[in-house]
């Protein structure tokens, strides 16, 4: 399946919306959409032209960068990686949900989630004073240990690296969040240096030179130690304090918040300026580093091109980090009040290309009596002979073991899950679908499972009818209606009156809606050849399972890093 053919439902979905909220619209306007767009910016600086920049020439990264504004411009995709996590943690606590605050919300979120992995229902099983320690585990992860990312001492950026790190891995194994935990990991590089990364593929790091003597080595390494544990032991004084971690004889924990939303206000309040002030602090400390090092260049020319590129990254960096500020404060009014009003000019003037964003993934839970899902059914008459129609991936049939089909994301799939929690009336590229199904539009139906269509596409239903049902994962100890039964449902109300083609209401609310009622028209390509080869690749990428189509291309891309090497030699 190719997100073309979603295309088909979502570009008759128009309203009067600048360019840039009209491709993919509802379908394309996810957090983790605009954080790769935030990151594919950020790129520009990280990686420019290749061929513009020295390298490392030995080792196993051979074109590994290695110029003195690196640092610069590395340090930006920490500061979003701080906004992101920082933000989604705090926000969990500000939006005040039940569940975050009485530390049940992974109770429900392994199967209330969006598409959950096989594994979502091992861990929904768990003991129930073990999910709500993953709940606290949840917010040092995403709220204190964040902080540790601008730390001066390489081992606190390295077990924020790992903590950040394993909470991603845990969310892909119960959960398929496409390529957002992918891309945060990527983002996570930013925490090491490459001496890291080398050891990491056993390879050697370059021979640092003695700073000092004997001495003041040791009296180095006993400074670190010091903080260090100074740090980790904060750390553990703060969660059992501010969660009331109360260990009992037969080894289970229990926790609770300690803390009132009023406490958690005014902490917010002071925090705030105390995040600015820091990454205004540690961006300085980078320049001036990068500065120092592009002075210390050999040669006349590469001092000059190192201090140009510094200078440029520089005002890159100082410009972005000030628009930032605008989403960043929005976890506080008081704070986002305080900013400069130059400060929210600069960041509404490029807002619409959302280089800049604000984050909070996980804001309330969903689900808690259950997970609700649509089933669509089509029958040729009204009374009897209703058949459900089956997607490729998102909860149906009882008996389906849940996909795994991370970084792939199915679009509808996707949306049939958002849709589910409110009314048809709120969704009209639902009302869409089911119009083009009444339709038998085959590119429409490419997007659900081919292989078990309840109706032939030249021959599809006089009438379409959606049901609300209520799932929940089958108990690990009581008695199943089938011994592969990974969900048990309910019906709870009919989400879509039964329709027919022929209905002026479903016409009238598609019109009213802006989308159109005739199929999409393309363009006419005059260059036959092109167009003969964009079919032959169409259809030759729709024939490949989108989850292999991409580990494919990602696998491709590995490949070629590592061999290049070994080519050129």
């Amino acid at each position: 399946m190719c997100n073309y053919q979603v295309f088909l439902v979502t570009m008759e979905y128009c309203r009067q919306e600048p360019l840039f909220q009209l491709i993919g619209q509802t379908f394309l306007w996810f957090q983790w959409d605009t954080l790769l767009l935030e990151v594919g910016f950020l790129t520009i600086l990280v990686a420019p032209m290749g061929f513009l920049q020295s390298s490392v020439k030995s080792g196993f990264f051979s074109y590994l960068p290695h110029r003195p504004n690196d640092i610069i411009s590395m340090w930006l995709v920490r500061w979003l990686l701080f906004r992101f996590m920082f933000a989604s943690g705090v926000v969990k606590l500000t939006s005040m949900c039940p569940t975050w605050w009485d530390l049940s919300a992974l109770n429900y979120h392994f199967e209330s989630q969006c598409i959950p992995t096989p594994l979502a229902w091992y861990a929904h099983h768990l003991p129930k004073w073990l999910l709500k320690l993953g709940v606290v585990g949840t917010f040092i992860i995403e709220i204190p240990i964040p902080f540790l990312f601008f730390a001066p001492v390489r081992s606190l950026r390295l077990f924020s690296f790992y903590s950040q790190v394993f909470f991603q891995v845990l969310i892909i194994l119960t959960g398929n969040f496409n390529f957002f935990n992918l891309l945060t990991i990527v983002m996570c590089l930013s925490l090491v240096d490459d001496d890291f990364l080398l050891s990491l593929v056993g390879r050697p790091t370059p021979a640092s030179k003695s700073t000092g003597g004997t001495a003041l080595r040791w009296t180095k390494k006993i400074f670190t130690l010091a903080i260090e544990n100074i740090v980790i032991i904060c750390l553990l004084y703060g969660t059992v304090k501010f969660f009331s971690l109360r260990l009992f004889p037969d080894w289970t924990v229990d926790s609770k918040i300690a803390f009132t939303a009023s406490e958690l206000r005014n902490a917010l309040t002071e925090i705030m300026p105390v995040t600015i002030f820091m990454g205004a602090l540690s961006l300085c400390a980078n320049i001036l580093l990068a500065l120092y090092r592009s002075i210390i260049e050999p040669g006349f020319f590469k001092k000059l091109y190192a201090l140009i590129g510094t200078a440029f990254v520089t005002c890159a960096a100082l410009w972005l980090f000030i628009i930032s500020l605008v989403p960043h404060a929005s976890l506080d009014v008081r704070t986002r009040n305080n900013l400069w009003p130059i400060v929210h000019q600069w960041h509404k003037r490029v807002d619409e290309f959302h280089i800049s964003n604000s984050y909070g993934l996980f804001r309330r839970m969903t689900g808690i009596d259950g997970r609700p899902e649509i089933v669509i059914e089509g029958s040729n008459s009204l009374s009897a002979g209703w058949k459900e129609y089956h997607f490729l991936y998102k909860t149906g049939n009882p008996s389906e073991r849940p996909p795994v089909l991370i970084p792939h994301q199915p679009r509808l799939d996707w949306q049939m899950w958002f849709a589910a929690l409110g009314t048809y009336e709120h969704n009209p590229w639902f009302v869409s679908l089911i119009y083009r199904l009444l339709d038998g539009e085959k590119d429409v139906l490419k997007l659900l499972d081919t292989e078990r269509l309840p109706f032939p596409p030249n021959k599809p239903p006089k009438y379409i009818r959606a049901i609300l049902y209520k799932y929940h994962f089958t108990s690990p100890s009581g008695t199943k209606k089938k011994t592969n039964d990974w969900w048990t449902r309910r019906k709870e109300r009919e989400y879509f009156s039964s329709a027919n083609l022929d209905e002026k209401e479903m016409a009238e609310f598609l019109s009213n809606a802006g989308i159109p009622l005739e199929k999409t028209r393309f363009l006419r390509i005059t260059n036959a050849y092109l167009k003969k080869a964009l079919v032959f690749i169409r259809d030759y990428a729709t024939s490949i399972k989108p989850t292999t189509f991409i580990w494919s291309l990602i696998g491709t891309g590995f490949c070629i890093n590592f061999l290049a090497p070994i080519i050129r030699l």
